[in-house]
């Protein structure tokens, strides 16, 4: 009798967890990708990969490249 009783309570609340879960998962799943703001692209990259001399375009935190004539310690002044 013990089982029983301990399996029903399982069932119910697996039954109770998918009636809360599977609503919210099907309207998130219909809403889709939400674009966030400018600074977050809704699709898996950059659509402007950049260049040597401009990594990042249009990205105001864009690095410059680490081995670049102007990034080395101790190098001349290169004027760009």
């Amino acid at each position: 009798m013990n089982g029983t009783e301990l399996s029903l309570g399982i069932l119910l609340a697996l039954a109770l967890v998918a009636a809360l879960l599977v609503p919210y998962l099907v309207k998130e799943i219909r809403r889709g990708k939400v674009q966030l703001g400018p600074r977050a692209p809704t699709g898996s990259g950059d659509v402007t990969p950049g260049t040597v001399r401009n990594p990042a375009p249009g990205q105001p935190d864009g690095q410059a490249d680490p081995y670049g004539p102007r990034a080395q310690r101790n190098a001349p002044e290169v004027k760009s």
